[in-house]
């Protein structure tokens, strides 16, 4: 597997032709939970460019898989000739949308516009910024910081209904728990219809793009731009991507699965799309990538009719951390899951992709004295040193998928580097171990 940069990697990606339009398209892969009207959209998205924008608030330093999404949806609408905007929320970073749960820890301004230029490059990463319907990135703070107290009451909070706000899902789940809501939190979707009519002012901007969950703040810019301009705009919500159990994937929850490979490594995402679900892969497949209808209609039948060969999940996390990473990750990431079963060799896997895929196991942390059998034990690989020294007896025991018959040794002397080892007992039960300094 070749390299590919950035510039690479957008050049290969395109809309399935065998859609009428781009809505059509992004219907079929399941990226409009709610919207407005939706022939209007149809013929809006399959008319003259728009600009359309998303925003990304700088809560966290780094985007993460629901972001992903929004990303993805833009670059579909800019591969169709539309014209994106990649809003930055400076100012609505500092205050934060709101919690059903709990207030936010506002963040100091010095910590907010560091992470508003790390987010600003994960943006410009996924979209181009070439030909007539380049990227344009902006930070709602240019225009935020000059109003006064008094002007943002009067010409924006003017426009607003207090019992309209209050129905809000996010203010109500919090008005009717413990925490309540403060007024900060409780004036976000103010300040994110003010982006919108911003937009709309400025760049002609008719569509606004986010998660379904964020429905209220989306509609609170197309309310603002009836009543204040007079003219009808348009916003979609993308479905929320949950586990099996319906839980949400998002730093909220504490489950995030970052874009930033220093915070979830490029082998832990590779992981994380490799053990999809049968019953979620398919639809993984419509968001995530950009195959058409046709291959994920023949990896769909994959599914049901040869589903221990996993292919659709392989090639699922084959794309999306290519996407998300590049070519090379990928494929060290590939590489070091064949490695772990006894496929590959352990010894050349570059030392970080290594170190990642054991940070990913069971894990201990063992002083230099530590045996074999003491680290299958201190691992949980076996329940005590006799069934360690059975299994070791018996050929199941592999320290860094070098068969170990001898379980007295120390796993210093067999780590590589005397740092990092893998265990594995039989074919498929792996662990992994540290040898402290």
């Amino acid at each position: 597997m070749t390299s590919q940069t950035t510039a690479d990697l957008l050049a290969t990606q395109a809309n399935d032709p065998t859609f009428d339009t781009v809505w059509d398209e992004i219907v079929y892969r399941g990226l409009v939970h709610v919207s407005t009207d939706e022939g209007a959209l149809r013929d809006l998205l399959g008319g003259d460019p728009i600009t359309f924008y998303c925003g990304f608030d700088p809560t966290a330093p780094s985007l993460h898989l629901g972001n992903l999404v929004q990303l993805l949806l833009m670059r579909r609408l800019q591969l169709a000739g539309h014209k994106p905007l990649g809003l930055v929320g400076g100012s609505t970073g500092l205050i934060g949308d709101p919690r059903p749960t709990a207030e936010r820890v506002l963040k100091t301004r010095e910590q907010t516009a560091e992470w508003v230029q790390s987010i600003r490059v994960h943006v410009e990463k996924f979209l181009s910024s070439e030909g007539s319907n380049a990227l344009r990135v902006v930070n709602n703070l240019d225009w935020t910081e000059p109003l006064s107290a008094i002007e943002f009451l009067r010409d924006i909070g003017k426009n607003f209904r207090v019992n309209t706000m209050l129905k809000k899902d996010a203010v109500s789940a919090r008005l009717n728990s413990d925490a309540g809501i403060s007024y900060t939190e409780f004036s976000y979707q103010i300040l994110q219809g003010l982006d919108f009519r911003e937009l709309y002012r400025t760049y002609d901007c008719l569509l606004q793009t986010g998660g379904s969950d964020q429905w209220g703040n989306l509609t609170s810019g197309t309310e603002l731009i009836r009543r204040t301009e007079g003219v009808a705009v348009h916003a979609i919500g993308t479905p929320l991507i949950t586990n099996s159990d319906g839980t949400k994937f998002g730093k909220s929850e504490g489950n995030a699965v970052w874009l930033d490979p220093s915070l979830t490594s490029p082998y832990a995402f590779y992981q994380f799309w490799l053990n999809q679900d049968d019953a979620d892969v398919v639809a993984r497949l419509k968001v995530f990538t950009f195959l058409d209808r046709a291959e994920i209609e023949r990896l769909e039948t994959q599914v049901a009719e040869r589903p221990f060969a996993r292919e659709a999940q392989k090639r699922l996390a084959l794309e999306v951390t290519g996407l998300v990473h590049g070519t090379e990750a990928a494929q060290a990431a590939i590489d070091a899951s064949a490695a772990l079963f006894g496929q590959g060799d352990l010894a050349v896997l570059p030392s970080e992709v290594l170190e990642a895929a054991i940070a990913e196991l069971p894990h201990a942390i063992v002083d230099p004295s530590t045996t074999v059998s003491q680290a299958l034990v201190a691992t949980g690989l076996v329940a005590s040193l006799g069934a360690a020294r059975r299994a070791a007896a018996e050929g199941g025991i592999y320290v860094n998928n070098e068969r170990i018959s001898d379980d007295s040794a120390l796993v210093v002397s067999l780590a590589f580097e005397g740092k990092r080892a893998v265990l594995r007992r039989g074919k498929k039960t792996l662990a992994g171990v540290t040898v402290s300094s």
